[in-house]
């Protein structure tokens, strides 16, 4: 195309003569949007996107809790008697020969039991450490697993393997993968959100990536400080108007670029710039807190200071009990307006050294904002159709971390053979725990769950077959569970 031709294009003349491409496509749009588009069959679009779910879902928004690092599931969900008759012993050298640790030494290496107290909460009767008290509060809610267990024992990879299904790179995540197949429900702001606090994750924007699917289904970044997205906001001098007139230029270009080229990610980027400025209206008030409760901002604890604590904390700078708390309930807003899926990223939880003051840190952090957004979304109607998932990549070891230069055993290292979940919400059978390890925490000896499972299941959840969520990239077809996972039904309700 003559570049003079493009300038002489007006929007209406372009619209009019792509009235089979992007045009029907906005007429369309706005036919669905004011109700006169019937509603689609079950199957998948022109290009390729599923279109709904596969059978009737029960979940329509997840909100996943990541805490990075691997919490020690024997200081907060499995308790271990056994394990603290036997501290300080060696286990059989039969028991390592084959194992893998980060840093552990194997020669002198010690069981390690847990000062932790445990009772029982709920009339489910599950047991959880001193350390989650709000938590226990929402027991019945809960299904806690006992039994997970991952192939990676390694950060990164194993982050990945939790959000993405597989710890390669470049491959979509589970927010990814839902937008994907349901779409979002959200027309001013994003279909997938993240929300970060702490230090920042070993894998960073790799654990809400789109990776081969269009860029437009990857998880937006919110700040915490500031406006809630980057350059949101209009420069100093720059009028509603003005920007009106550039953003439809800038789309004009693209919409011409995309009937030459047929690149998706053109289309991806057309709706970028829409999206984006819807969200300068709907992100400030997603973000302004001051229709909130004095109630609700006190049960979440937005308000909380940070204790003092001793020596380093791996949890992140200052201000780490308010940004999380704040995060906690900005979610339950997020799932109010439509957003189908939002992680909550907080590192870190790797205790190889300091484990019980970090951890108890840690967990007095997270404990109140996390059960007070279970109530909160429960007191409004919103649990039964948003499921929360609380998880990590991996867990801790039942030894103590004996590493070369320390001079004292108080952390744990690695463990991916067996590490606690848990599930609430969103068609998930509450109050009860699932699977079961052995006395010191080492092996899983009933139900275990893979990774795999998980995901199979999160998307049953969402009324998406595992197996049927695909999409084709370099000649094959790729889905969420890679080639494993089956639903655990244990979960459902």
């Amino acid at each position: 195309m003559n570049p003079e031709d493009i300038v002489k294009i007006t929007r209406r003349d372009f619209l009019a003569t792509s009235a089979s491409g992007l045009g029907s496509l906005a007429f369309a749009s706005l036919l669905k949007a004011d109700g006169l588009l019937a509603t689609p069959a079950a199957g998948t679009t022109a290009g390729g996107r599923p279109r709904g779910p596969h059978f009737a879902p029960k979940a329509k928004n997840c909100i996943f809790i990541f805490m990075e690092g691997a919490p020690s599931q024997m200081d907060l969900f499995d308790p271990k008697p056994k394990l603290n008759e036997l501290n300080g012993q060696k286990l059989p050298d039969s028991m390592l020969e084959k194992v893998r640790f980060a840093f552990i030494q194997k020669d002198g290496a010690r069981l390690m039991g847990s000062p932790r107290v445990f009772t029982k909460h709920g009339q489910c009767g599950m047991e959880l450490s001193d350390l989650l008290p709000h938590l226990g509060t929402c027991a019945d809610d809960i299904a806690l697993i006992r039994s997970m267990h991952t192939d990676q024992f390694n950060h990164h990879p194993g982050q990945l393997l939790m959000q993405c299904g597989s710890a390669m790179f470049e491959r979509p995540t589970m927010g990814a993968w839902l937008n994907y197949g349901l779409g979002s429900e959200s027309k001013n702001l994003p279909g997938y959100v993240v929300l970060t606090a702490g230090r920042g994750t070993s894998g960073g924007a790799s654990l809400w990536s789109s990776g081969f699917l269009p860029s437009n289904y990857a998880g937006v970044l919110f700040r915490n400080r500031g406006d809630a997205v980057l350059n949101l906001s209009n420069p100093p001098g720059i009028t509603a108007e003005m920007q009106h007139y550039g953003l439809d230029a800038i789309a004009d270009l693209n919409k011409l670029r995309h009937l030459q080229v047929q690149d998706p990610e053109i289309a991806s980027r057309i709706a970028a710039y829409e999206l984006a400025f819807r969200m300068q209206t709907a992100a400030p008030e997603l973000t302004d807190l001051k229709g909130e409760s004095a109630a609700t901002l006190a049960a979440y604890g937005v308000n909380r200071e940070d204790p003092e604590a001793k020596g380093p904390k791996r949890g992140g700078g200052p201000d780490q009990f308010k940004t999380f708390a704040t995060n906690c309930l900005l979610a339950r807003r997020l799932v109010e307006r439509g957003v189908r899926f939002v992680n909550i990223f907080h590192a870190s939880w790797d205790h190889h050294s300091n484990l019980e003051e970090e951890l108890g840190f840690n967990s007095r952090m997270a404990d109140q904002p996390i059960a007070a957004m279970l109530k909160d979304l429960k007191q409004r109607g919103l649990l039964d159709e948003t499921l929360v998932v609380w998880g990590s990549e991996f867990g801790r070891t039942p030894l103590g971390e004996n590493r070369v230069g320390y001079q004292a055993v108080t952390g744990r290292d690695h463990h991916p053979y067996a590490f606690s979940l848990w599930m609430a919400g969103g068609g998930v059978k509450g109050g009860q725990v699932i699977g079961e390890t052995d006395d010191i925490g080492w092996n899983i000896v009933k139900d275990p769950i893979h990774v795999n499972d998980l995901h199979a299941t999160i998307l049953h959840l969402f009324g998406l077959e595992h197996t049927k969520l695909t999409y084709r990239f370099q000649g094959r077809d790729f889905r969420l569970t890679d080639v494993a996972g089956k639903v655990v039904d244990k979960l459902l309700a």
